[in-house]
């Protein structure tokens, strides 16, 4: 699969669609305040890093895809469910990257300064990912 930038994609979203990836973003990070005033800061940035607009992401992401095949006059719903399964695979493997982020952060920032922390956890976390995406295309 080649990796792509499709800016017509961006007119095709409708605004109750970006509303709704806003709200489950907002909704999550609610949530993750709330369990991190009564359990900790730990505890509430586990709960943060949840992918708070995967699970409205994937279901536009299906959506539009079965609604791109049905205007070509086929049936999408199987290409739906492949192009939400790819999107899931990108999504995990671009959690990997965010773990080694976090422990970079994590080992680092109180040793080192801030910027250069930063800057290394950025390039551990491309590298990570960039590593897992091109082993998942070996496999």
């Amino acid at each position: 699969m080649q990796i792509t930038v499709d800016l017509g994609r961006l007119r095709r979203t409708k605004l109750h669609e970006y509303a709704l990836r806003f709200f489950f973003g907002g909704l999550t990070t609610v949530v993750a305040g709330m369990i991190a005033h009564r359990y900790g800061a730990a505890m509430g940035g586990l709960f943060l890093a949840f992918p708070a607009i995967f699970p409205s992401s994937v279901t536009l992401v299906e959506k539009h895809e079965i609604q791109k095949k049905e205007r070509a006059g086929l049936h999408g719903h199987t290409r739906g469910r492949e192009a939400v399964a790819l999107d899931a695979i990108g999504a995990s493997l671009g959690s990997l990257g965010l773990i080694g982020f976090g422990l970079v952060i994590w080992l680092m920032l109180v040793r080192y300064q801030p910027t250069f922390v930063l800057v290394v956890a950025m390039l551990v976390w491309l590298t990570v990912s960039m590593t897992a995406w091109m082993t998942r295309r070996l496999i």
